[in-house]
């Protein structure tokens, strides 16, 4: 009998012992659910919440005014500027991880939910291509291509940057042409069978650094080396004034090929409408001293002078490529802060912000129609 009760003390000792363990693994586990939870919703839900706000412009077609003639095609181009992939030198690889992750997921995210039909660059694609060694580049490229990957019928097109290919005293053509071959545009593409696109050569066919021409059925974008747009006369720079001529003049004559269709000759001939111009560094202007929106510089950098050819692009290289293009838009990027300013007859130009969480706290791009 003594046994027996020794026995059961033991057993309803051991179920005693057992509950807390039990209750140990019920808070464990609500612990490691809770944790996953946040991690979901941090790293892969909130893109999807935050992006999902986000909508094309309204277009108005000549149905809207009452009209009966067929609207016009819509491209839905979206720009974003200086994602900087971190290279080998200065990036950190949890460094690396993190902001190449945030990127990814938020591009991967805006494909997904708002359907672009293109995709441009505005420079400074990588941190460290102005310095980096084949391998590295090679190496940048793949991870580039994995973050960026989109489906065939999505274009990307970039513009080169400073960091991309250095700034004037460090560019040359051997890192002029490593871009070139990663963003190189293909002769013709069409956008859904839509939008026949003929981008430009570069003329010559061995120049260096100029701009490159997209255009469109009432569209032409012009993607400029704004680098090169130093002025002292260099080879590169020679040779991409020399071509921003020639673009100059093939527009033109689009423009007036019902007054003087004996001056064009046999040149391919353009859109008729002014161009958008894509480029890296912004047109001159003294500061973001009027630049105003949540993405726009902090108060603290607002009124710092710009300095020439550094920090935008000199005053007679702006009014040579607003002279020269007519454009009736410019995109840039660089400052990595939001800004609308106009400039000369009221051309607006848009700086995009960074796109990296690295440059601020609230990566952005901008989606035009």
């Amino acid at each position: 009998m003594a046994a027996e009760d020794t026995a059961s003390t033991r057993l309803g000792a051991g179920r005693q012992h057992l509950r807390p363990l039990k209750r140990r693994g019920l808070v464990l586990l609500r612990l490691t659910a809770i944790v996953f939870a946040v991690l979901l919703f941090c790293e892969f839900l909130i893109y999807y919440l935050v992006i999902f706000r986000c909508s094309w412009p309204a277009v108005k077609t000549p149905a809207d005014a009452g009209g009966l003639g067929t609207p016009e095609p819509v491209l839905r181009a979206m720009f974003l500027a200086d994602t900087h992939l971190l290279g080998a030198v200065r990036g950190h690889w949890l460094d690396k991880l993190r902001r190449e992750w945030q990127m990814e997921r938020a591009f991967q995210t805006a494909l997904w939910l708002l359907q672009p039909e293109v995709v441009f660059i505005l420079g400074d694609v990588f941190d460290e291509g102005k310095w980096s060694s084949s391998q590295a580049w090679a190496d940048d490229v793949g991870r580039f291509w994995k973050i960026f990957r989109h489906p065939p019928h999505v274009q990307l097109r970039a513009v080169a940057g400073n960091h991309d290919i250095g700034f004037h005293y460090q560019m040359n053509t051997y890192k002029i042409k490593r871009f070139e071959k990663v963003f190189n545009p293909e002769r013709l593409f069409s956008w859904k069978g839509i939008n026949f696109c003929v981008p430009g050569t570069q003329l010559p066919a061995d120049s260096t650094g100029g701009p490159w021409l997209i255009s469109c059925p009432c569209l032409s974008f012009v993607m400029i080396n704004s680098v090169a747009l130093e002025g002292d006369s260099c080879d590169i720079c020679s040779g991409a004034e020399a071509e921003l001529l020639e673009i100059s003049h093939r527009l033109n004559c689009s423009r007036e090929q019902e007054h003087r269709p004996q001056e064009c000759g046999d040149r391919q001939r353009l859109p008729a409408s002014a161009p958008i111009l894509l480029q890296h560094f912004p047109l001159y202007r003294r500061n973001d001293a009027n630049c105003s929106g949540k993405d726009a510089a902090p108060p603290d950098e607002k009124y710092t002078p710009f300095k020439e050819r550094y920090d935008a692009l000199s005053q007679e290289a702006s009014r040579k490529l607003l002279w020269w293009l007519r454009p009736r838009l410019v995109l840039s990027g660089h400052t990595h802060s939001a800004c609308e300013v106009l400039h000369g007859a009221g051309v607006l130009e848009v700086s995009v912000p960074s796109f990296s969480w690295r440059n601020r706290n609230n990566p952005s791009f901008i989606m035009k129609l």
